[in-house]
């Protein structure tokens, strides 16, 4: 039997919540009706996009609840779980708002993950189905999928994006609209989940190992949408391309899919952030508003100076899931004909926005103010003493869209939370004296590949399994174009020999995602460690950055 979310879960004090209640934050109002509220103001206006696709509100809101109505059919109920590993596209779209309207909680999982990570996710939310897609870059989902099923006590429904083997579910078909739109409406209007119910599980980025579950609940999630679309002035003629992978907080709501869809805006999907697709979508769609990484935001900047502006009608353009080179910041106005914004948040919650308004600056070179006048954030010391602005310090933080706790994590919950309900983000920042955030770094092992996170203790536990490795560091190496990429120092057995072939090979039979695979190995005699004999992180991250500005020197 699948386990009641509400006993995995960390709730907000009481106190807080009446407060978060009180001022208007959390309005009561399950995260379903940002599309029904939006298909009751304009049901004939285009709420969604995908390459030859146009679908209505009218038509959304009936492809939606006619889902929900057909995953009750197959016995999933408001509180089960499944996974959502789907990529960018009209499917992704719907699923995720039947699952909002009927209480079932999407696990947003990642095209890229693997059967490592699904393993982990299937089991820690005790998912009953999973979405997936048949094959997408020659990888077969279904064959993965059927070894989860076998492996899974609760896992009996796989959804299948394209073309399901006998067994399996069309997912076009689940989404296709109901013979009656009204009664489906009905059925889902009177059984809509409680405000304080989980909507949606977001994944951690995963410092120690695997990814964590966190969960958002309706009211929390709605506000963070809701709040990101005023900030970002999102309205009925915003249109918003998603062309990161949907599952992400980034693009799901901040603000994202929600939020252009509770603004009454149009949302268009595209499967890759690549240049000359984006561009032409920009100008095809008259795109307003997108978000990308800035690795992204690099190649947009690129291609541009080459064939030019993607259009006229780019408003905005929102640069996060890591740090912005100042000087990239600073090319974006005058090479890409819109306005920067930086954003800078988790999907554990607080989320900083510099804003349309601000000086260029600003903009260029920090990384935003809270969004909320009720987030609360402390930069502190090693021994958690608030420090002065100006001074580097790590993030504790806390507000009315920030959980206290993952989800059935709790030795996690007791590293990353106070006592008192802040969470340590593991950012250094400092404080400018406007408010605004610097981002200096992270006091985490943790690497950051193009916005992708990547545990060093999960990769070095899979090195650790070659029989020709002694002992490992994984440690984050600089890269011009994705920020960080994986560098592993291996120390070899006696008489043994390691290549980086060897170890990609490896972790990839163990079924992990590509974007963790190191991509550069460094064979020593010995570890470098600190005074207190642990392994110097610091020291080898040191190391590989100097190698990699010799080898760049002509």
């Amino acid at each position: 039997m699948v386990t009641p979310i509400a006993e995995g879960t960390v709730g907000w004090p009481a106190e807080f919540a009446r407060r978060y209640v009180e001022a208007g934050y959390w309005a009561g109002h399950p995260l379903g009706e940002v599309l029904t509220a939006a298909a009751d103001r304009a049901p004939d206006a285009v709420a969604l996009v995908d390459a030859d696709v146009r679908i209505t509100y009218r038509e959304l809101l009936a492809r939606a609840d006619a889902a929900a109505s057909r995953l009750a059919e197959r016995g999933i109920a408001a509180g089960d779980r499944i996974v959502v590993q789907l990529p960018n596209g009209w499917p992704f779209v719907v699923l995720a708002l039947a699952c909002l309207r009927a209480g079932v909680v999407p696990v947003m999982a990642l095209p890229g993950h693997r059967r490592t990570e699904l393993t982990h996710l299937v089991a820690q939310a005790e998912a009953v189905a999973i979405a997936v897609p048949d094959v997408l870059r020659d990888f077969d989902h279904q064959e993965l999928a059927a070894e989860l099923v076998a492996g899974s006590p609760h896992l009996r429904h796989v959804l299948v994006d394209g073309r399901p083997v006998p067994g399996n579910v069309d997912l076009a078909r689940l989404c296709a609209p109901g013979a009656d739109p009204d009664a489906d409406r009905a059925r889902w209007d009177a059984a809509a989940p409680a405000p304080g119910d989980v909507a949606v599980f977001l994944l951690s980025g995963g410092t120690t190992g695997l990814p964590k579950l966190i969960a958002r609940t309706h009211d929390d999630y709605a506000y963070n949408a809701r709040a990101s679309a005023e900030l970002c002035g999102f309205g009925a003629d915003t249109v918003y391309l998603v062309s990161l992978p949907a599952g992400h907080n980034f693009p799901l709501a901040c603000p994202g899919i929600l939020g252009a869809l509770g603004a009454g805006g149009r949302v268009v999907v595209l499967g890759s952030p690549e240049p000359r697709r984006a561009f032409a979508a920009i100008e095809a769609e008259g795109v307003t508003h997108t978000a990308v990484v800035p690795a992204v935001a690099g190649r947009w900047l690129e291609h541009a100076a080459e064939h030019g502006r993607p259009g006229e009608s780019l408003r905005l353009l929102q640069v996060g899931g890591a740090r912005l080179a100042d000087e990239l910041a600073a090319r974006v106005r005058p090479v890409l004909g819109t306005q920067l914004q930086q954003v800078f948040g988790m999907a554990e919650g607080l989320l900083n926005y510099t804003r349309p308004d601000d000086p260029d600056e600003v903009v260029c070179t920090t990384q935003g103010r809270p969004l909320s006048p009720a987030d609360e954030v402390r930069l502190v010391d090693e021994l958690d003493r608030d420090v002065p602005d100006g001074e580097p310090g790590s993030l504790l933080t806390r507000g009315p869209y920030t959980p206290r706790g993952y989800y059935r994590a709790p030795e996690q919950n007791a590293r990353a939370f106070t006592a008192d309900g802040w969470y340590r983000s593991g950012d250094i920042c400092r404080r400018t004296p406007e408010g605004n955030l610097v981002v200096e770094g992270r006091d985490k092992d943790m690497i950051n590949r193009g916005g992708e996170k990547i545990s060093a203790e999960e990769v070095e536990n899979l090195v650790y399994g070659l029989p020709a490795v002694s002992q490992v560091a994984a440690v984050a190496m600089p890269d011009a174009v994705l920020g960080e990429r994986v560098c592993v120092y291996v120390v070899p057995r006696p008489g043994a020999t390691v290549t980086l072939d060897e170890v990609r090979a490896w972790m990839g039979a163990a079924g992990v995602a590509a974007f963790k695979l190191p991509e550069r190995l460094e064979l020593v005699d010995r570890l470098t460690v600190t005074s207190v004999g642990k392994i110097d992180k610091k020291a080898l991250r040191a190391d590989v950055a100097e190698r990699v500005r010799v080898e760049g020197e002509p």
